[in-house]
């Protein structure tokens, strides 16, 4: 592996394509994967570990499931790209907006960073302003707009100051952060962007009334609400996020879980907002490999799967509670004060006293230090995890009760290393 991260590191710019994946936020060594299979990941000397990352979020049925990779010619054998508008892209986003529905009109991307970026244009066109306001630990992608003060171990170098002068950036959770950011220059204010569900600080659940409270807030000052459903959309349910809320934004960012792995993306709202979008409107977006025909008939094998088996979710669900309450018995056994979070097929906590995370601030306040040693003894025992305290634990349907026992018994062992290298009390 040693000699994979130096020829890495001679071609690759930091030696990987995504920075997180170097482990330089928690001072680890890079990963290396050679293969993977259903819960696994393997390293290249063969070594099977229970991967939690599932390539940070998308890959509901794990690696390799037979149903997404059997037959991938049939989807191939008729073109990858063709340039032109097909008739499985536009049953696509009817299957969508059966779901969504306050996705009226769509346009397909190729990664979530663009969805959102472009949800930001459309934002800025419908309303003649300019001025974004997010939330700090929120991560929407690697645009300008979107990397200050973001979650997900981003950073945000390069960013001219005139993009930072348009850039609100509010705490999650406190609606009277966002009230005294907008004082009362909020006619400057083009829309406000949220993850309804906070996954790149860990997992955040959103307090009562605070998405009623951007709602109500955005349209007080004539702005959009937006809605970034890159990670909640299908790992949350067929309704994502915002069918567990009343609260309807005008537009939302669907990516990477779509298409199963595939880069596939797509962002879309209210009919008389997307319709700034030319042809209709004078706001460019398009792309050569949006709604390209392979990735779109994964997509449709994704919601084909999850249709035809619904209990999936719940399947996961039992998976998630058994790690959540598995992490709680070994944190009260060692008298750990941190807490376990748990939603569905995520499971998060953090290295930190006290209740859960509600917003950056809480997020930033645990110890780097012990997570990193954590992590590191997870790995040498066999789990995968994010080398990153912002990402949270997935869970798959490929994964199995015996991968959780696993994992739990290597936590034992990881949390003792941890505390012969940190402040953690020992056992």
């Amino acid at each position: 592996m040693q000699r994979s991260i130096e020829r890495a590191l001679e071609v690759l710019a930091g030696g990987c394509d995504s920075p997180v994946r170097s482990g330089w936020s928690a001072g680890l060594p890079m990963f290396v994967q050679a293969s993977a299979a259903g819960a696994y990941a393997y390293d290249e000397s063969g070594r099977r570990h229970i991967d939690y990352i599932m390539a940070y979020g998308p890959l509901l049925f794990g690696h390799t499931h037979p149903e997404l990779v059997t037959g991938l010619d049939s989807l191939a054998e008729h073109g990858l790209v063709w340039g032109t508008t097909h008739s499985e892209e536009i049953r696509l986003a009817e299957r969508i907006r059966a779901y969504l529905p306050s996705m009226q009109r769509m346009r397909f991307v190729t990664t979530g960073t663009e969805a959102m970026m472009s949800a930001v244009r459309v934002a800025r066109a419908f309303t003649g302003r300019s001025r974004i306001l997010k939330f700090a630990g929120n991560y929407h992608g690697h645009f300008d707009v979107a990397l200050i003060d973001a979650g997900a171990s981003a950073s945000a170098g390069g960013i001219p100051q005139g993009v930072r002068a348009d850039v609100l950036v509010a705490r999650y959770n406190d609606l009277a952060s966002v009230d005294e950011l907008l004082g009362e220059d909020e006619t400057r204010l083009a829309a406000i962007i949220v993850e309804p569900i906070g996954a790149n600080m860990g997992l955040v659940q959103p307090a009562d009334g605070f998405l009623e409270g951007l709602l109500e807030r955005a349209r007080h000052a004539g702005a959009l609400l937006i809605f970034d459903e890159v990670i909640t959309w299908l790992r949350f349910g067929l309704r994502g996020a915002q069918g567990r809320t009343p609260v309807v934004p005008d537009l939302t960012a669907l990516g990477k879980i779509m298409g199963g792995g595939l880069p596939i993306a797509a962002f879309g709202g209210r009919r008389d907002v997307m319709a700034v979008l030319a042809p209709d409107g004078e706001t460019f977006s398009g792309g050569t490999h949006g709604g390209n025909p392979f990735c779109v008939g994964m997509a449709h094998r994704v919601l084909d799967l999850l249709e035809a088996h619904p209990e999936c979710y719940s399947y996961m669900d039992g998976l998630a509670r058994r790690l959540a309450a598995g992490l709680r018995e070994i944190f009260t056994e060692r008298g750990l004060p941190y807490t376990v979070v748990q939603q569905e097929s995520v499971v998060d906590f953090k290295f930190r006293a006290g209740r859960a995370v509600q917003n950056y601030d809480d997020a930033c306040s645990a110890d780097r230090a012990a997570f990193a040693c954590y992590c590191a003894a997870m790995l040498e025992g066999g789990v995968l995890l994010a080398p990153s305290q912002n990402e949270v634990m997935f869970v798959s349907t490929a994964h199995t009760a015996r991968d959780v026992d696993e994992t739990l018994a290597a936590a034992e062992v990881a949390l003792g290393a941890a505390a012969t290298r940190s402040d953690l009390p020992a056992q």
